[in-house]
């Protein structure tokens, strides 16, 4: 590969790095991405970095490592939606490099450049770096720790723990089954190649223990908070055990369903999940899968392919067949997908690269077309950014001759105008709609010394955070009564519940706000005249 190749990958690397960077200064969504920040917040105003509370309460679900990387980042930043986005966006951009350090070892450098920006250009990592949540920790952690141990299989001893400590900070962000992507793909591997003495190599098992070493601070964390406190209310029952919790129901529970966290399954999920997930890669992922089938294209392939291939695919099987599922889970396997189009990509020529050139272009136009059409339709303040779409066609014309490189530029072009619509455009309009952070916004500007609360409602995570302090929760009008600070009280509360504080309280409403579920779009929502439809109502309230 000549030097020119190098440095066209390197800029698009950086031009997708650049525009992400716009995610960073939007606010913080609902539900979980303002879950997690509240945590966090919490931890910080509490300095408890082993107890997790949510509305006050003890919260068992998640391990801590999420947090603690939030809570640190708030330390050093402040508490700012900013300041929880950074680590995420940082580890995201290690991780494109881990992804990069293990395609250039096993394929060669051009595989791994085009494997990184494919991994950052993919459309649930734009959208994770905005509504940040813990997957991109995990892919990062995963990824790291898949590189070292191949390192290790080739001979140094610091790699094993180096990618102990990694397969263990992934744990500590969503649990043991972590283990599966990063170890299944090379017992398989070696399992194939007839390398059955590497399973019995005591480094391996070290690097298990090293693992169980690692994890040591979130276990002490769960036995402290839950283990030894039996009396403690959890799913509506005492004696709940945070370590059986943390290895057991967090995990299989929610895989076989009868965990305290339920859902319901289907097989089908992550196959349509992916075709937008991975756009605008999708169509040459799933073509580069049913590629591999076919013999004479895994021939002149390195045998650790094997490692990459199955990883992907037992990580997908398991999530496929899992009872709890949700669309974020599939950021994990993305870098596999990621090598695997791009050793897909490198192989096109002559009649499939005419093809599939067009076929991408035509999607990317739809792509196009679509934030054209939500630019004016929805009556959102964007419509400048449908109005200048048409000049990246021009830009996208410049590409126009049917090559391997332009392919990639026009997709890569795309995936940039998507990530500056949605982050400059797109969510900040919509998050107007998020009423918790309008509320907390509201009452940090104009009632600085407010004693922030919420009344009958359990959702008010956005409030939580941008609120001044800790928010008080009050879960019935008994409560309420009881609570004698009533001093600048100001409550978050539905619209169910403003006659009776009006009616009981001799209320002040302060100000209203309206609210919508951002994160489950809907036609009606997106347009204009049929949005008052969908919307709620959500005020702030003085006690007096």
């Amino acid at each position: 590969m000549n030097l020119k190749d190098t440095q066209v990958y390197k800029i698009l690397i950086a031009l997708i790095a650049i525009v992400s960077l716009l995610a960073l200064f939007g606010g913080v969504m609902e539900p979980d991405s303002a879950l997690y920040a509240s945590i966090a917040k919490n931890m910080v105003l509490r300095n408890d970095w082993i107890n997790i509370y949510v509305r006050g309460a003890d919260w068992l679900d998640k391990p801590h490592l999420t947090f603690w990387l939030a809570a640190a980042s708030f330390k050093i930043f402040g508490i700012t939606a900013f300041a929880y986005k950074l680590p995420s966006f940082l580890f995201g951009l290690l991780g494109a490099w881990y992804l990069y350090k293990l395609a250039k070892d096993i394929y060669g450098e051009k595989t791994g450049l085009i494997s990184a920006l494919i991994l950052l250009s993919s459309l649930h990592i734009l959208i994770s770096t905005f509504d940040v949540r813990a997957e991109v920790y995990i892919t990062t952690f995963t990824l790291a720790a898949i590189y070292h141990y191949y390192k290790a299989h080739q001979g140094s001893f610091w790699h094993i723990v180096a990618g102990s400590f990694f397969a263990a900070c992934a744990i500590m962000i969503k649990g043991i089954f972590v283990l599966i992507p990063v170890f299944g793909g090379f017992i398989i591997y070696w399992l194939l190649t007839k390398q059955f003495k590497e399973l019995l190599k005591l480094k391996w098992w070290l690097a298990i223990a090293l693992i169980f070493i690692f994890i040591i601070p979130e276990l002490y964390t769960l036995y402290v908070q839950f283990d030894l406190h039996p009396e403690k209310i959890i799913f509506g029952k005492t004696g709940v055990s945070g370590l059986k919790f943390f290895f057991w129901d967090s995990q299989f529970g929610r895989f076989f369903n009868n965990g305290p966290i339920k859902g319901k399954g289907d097989i089908s999920f992550f196959l349509h999940t992916t075709l937008w997930a991975f756009l605008p890669w999708s169509i040459l992922f799933y073509t580069a899968v049913v590629n591999l089938f076919r013999k004479k294209n895994r021939v002149n392939l390195p045998a650790e392919s094997i490692m990459i291939w199955t990883s992907a695919a037992i990580t997908f099987l398991l999530f496929s067949l899992s009872k709890f599922q949700l669309p974020h889970y599939i950021l994990i396997i993305l870098p596999q997908f990621a090598i695997i189009t791009a050793l897909y990509l490198q192989k096109l020529d002559g009649k499939n690269l005419k093809a599939f050139w067009y076929i991408q272009s035509v999607l990317l136009i739809i792509l196009l077309a679509a934030i054209i059409f939500i630019g004016f339709y929805s009556g959102f303040n964007f419509r400048f950014y449908g109005i200048a779409l048409p000049f990246v066609g021009v830009i996208l014309g410049f590409f126009r001759k049917i090559s391997f490189q332009s392919l990639i530029i026009r997709s890569i072009i795309v995936a940039a105008s998507i990530m500056v619509f949605l982050s400059a455009f797109f969510y900040p309009s919509v998050l107007k709609y998020e009423s918790g952070m309008q509320a907390g916004k509201w009452l940090q500007e104009n009632y600085p010394n407010a004693k922030a609360s919420v009344l009958m409602h359990p959702d008010a995570y956005s409030f939580d955070f941008y609120a001044n302090g800790e928010p008080q929760y009050f879960w019935s009008y008994e409560a309420l009564d009881k609570f004698n600070a009533k001093k600048d009280l100001v409550i978050y509360t539905p619209e169910s519940e403003l006659q009776r504080l009006k009616t009981e309280y001799h209320a002040e409403v302060l100000k209203s706000f309206e609210y919508y579920h951002i994160t489950k779009l809907t036609g009606k929502f997106i347009n204009p005249k049929t949005r008052a439809q969908v919307l709620e109502h959500f005020y702030l309230v003085k006690i007096h």
